[in-house]
This record gives C-alpha cells, structure tokens and sequence, in this order.
C-alpha cells in the first residue's frame, strides 16, 4: 500500500457545523490556516445553507475569501440549493459539494423530502457547475446504517452514486454517517459502488462511533480506495442520530498510515495544536486517540 493517499480535511465544515458551540469567523479562518501550516492541503471550509438550519455556518463567505490567498490548497464549501451555489460563487468558491441520502427516512428528516427530490434539486446546481467550469463533489450519507431505518441496502447507495456520477460529480464521498459500519460491511458496499463509479472516484468518509473508523477505512484501502475524509481531532457528529460521535479523527488517520509506510507530508505536532486550539473553542477535549496520547506525553 506504499501509494498516494489524499485526506480531505472535514473539521472546519462537517466538523464544527455539528458541535454545539459557534466558533468565530476569525478563530475559523486560524484554523484553516493551523491545519494548511500542518500539511493539509484539501479542506472543507464551510457551507453556504440558511443560517437558520444551521448557524454554525454563518459567514462561511468570509472564511473562504480569508484563505483563498493559499494557492497551493483546494478548498471545497457545501451548498445545498441553487440559492446556495449562487452564494458561493460571489464567494469565489471553486470546488463544491453537494449531499444526498441513501435512506429516505434520513432524508426525510434532515432535509424534508424524498431522496429522488433532493437529486433532483441538485441538476441545475450540477448544470451551472459544469458551464462554469466548477468542480462538484458528491457526499453520500447513511450508506452503512441509518438512525430511522437501521439497514441500508447497498443497492440504495449504488443507486445515489450512480446519479451523482452520471449528474457529474467528480468524485463520490460514501459516508458511514452514524459510524455503525464493520470492516466486511464497509468491503462489500466499495466493491458494490465500484461496479458503478470507477474505485479511484470514491472516498471513504466514515465517524467512529462504535470504534471501527480506521478497520473499516483500511478494509477500504484493500479494496483499492485512496481517498479518505476525516476531521482533526473527530470533530463532529450528527444531530440526527443520538449518540453519534465525530468523523475519524485526522490524527489517527495519518499516524496508521505513517506507520503503514505511506508519508503524509503532515507534521504531527502542528495538527494536533490545531487540534487543541481548536478543541479549546468547543471547550471538550480531542476525540483523537493520538491527539490525547501526545498531550499526555507532553504534559507528564
């Protein structure tokens, strides 16, 4: 497995979107800016949706414009709707990203319709994209488990991605939403959607819940998918699903795949002051199980 494989940075987006306490523009902005210092160079820095729905996101317009100065860095912001593109694009975004369900049921209760009605949502945004020249990315959520249905049928997923693909996106983000996947779970469902969306297009986005992010994320990687999203220090979670933890954390995920011979080009000891820095706005310590043995170290 000595081969490339890209992280993309969740935190300031999925991350701190589902963590109770607003951080600033200014401190959100520092973050990025930690986490780019630290080596990362793929990042989600907001989501341009009602500030209402969710008020973590406010002024995710003045966070991308106050690091779009990093040329060397992608940085992707989430929007859900025609409104939320047009939004963007005064921002300046170039990469965006849009999300569907494969459980109607989650569907149903995180964005109020059918997931044939929120496809359907998404081609004008993936028509504009495309005459625009913006690349879109497609987030998949609840492909191994979701909170009202519990199974998920892989078809489902097969089904979602293969819209997302032939509607465009450049690269589909499978995510295991309440963290209630296994290995072999997590195996069979990227073989199913690779028969559909070529394995070098997929990206494992799995949260941790119940302990098994990196099993199933190496269990990914065996199967040939290089591509994983993750949140530095398992920032997140999901307000639908009671009991959810945060995404994998960044740490743990470039520490396995230091120690699998895979260089990262990430300095360990700058992510996690991220990490902490960060951690000390929400006022709850790191999930990361790295970030804690370090500081513990550290601190002894």
């Amino acid at each position: 497995m000595s081969e490339t494989v890209r992280i993309v940075e969740v935190g300031p987006r999925d991350g701190l979107q589902n963590e109770k306490t607003p951080v600033s523009v200014a401190d959100r902005i520092a973050f990025i800016e930690a986490l780019i210092a630290a080596g990362l160079h793929t990042i989600e820095v907001g989501a341009f949706v009602s500030p209402k729905a969710i008020p973590q996101m406010i002024g995710s317009d003045q966070v991308l414009r106050g690091v779009s100065h990093h040329a060397g860095s992608e940085f992707h912001v989430l929007v859900p709707n025609e409104k939320g593109f047009e939004a963007s694009q005064v921002a300046g975004a170039k990469v965006i990203a849009v999300f569907a369900s494969a459980s109607e049921g989650f569907s149903r209760a995180n964005i109020n319709c059918t997931v044939a009605e929120s496809i359907e949502r998404f081609k004008p945004v993936l028509a504009r994209a495309k005459a625009d020249g913006i690349k879109v990315r497609g987030y998949i959520s609840c492909v191994l488990g979701c909170p009202y249905e519990s199974e998920v049928n892989p078809q489902a997923v097969v089904d979602v991605a293969r819209a997302l693909w032939d509607l465009g996106c450049y690269e589909i983000s499978l995510g295991d939403t309440i963290g209630v996947g296994t290995p072999m779970k997590a195996r069979h469902l990227l073989r199913a959607v690779a028969g559909t969306v070529p394995m070098q297009s997929l990206a494992m986005h799995f949260h941790d819940t119940y302990g098994q992010a990196l099993a199933n994320l190496y269990a990914g990687m065996e199967e040939g998918c290089r591509v994983i999203d993750s949140a530095a220090g398992g920032l997140g979670g999901c307000p639908y699903a009671p009991g959810a933890t945060g995404n994998v954390a960044t740490e743990d995920v470039v520490y396995m795949l230091e120690g699998m011979g895979i260089a990262m080009g990430v300095d360990m000891a700058k992510l996690v002051a991220a990490t902490n820095e960060v951690s000390r706005l929400i006022g709850r310590p790191p999930v990361s199980r790295v970030a804690s043995a370090l500081n513990a170290k550290r601190n002894r």
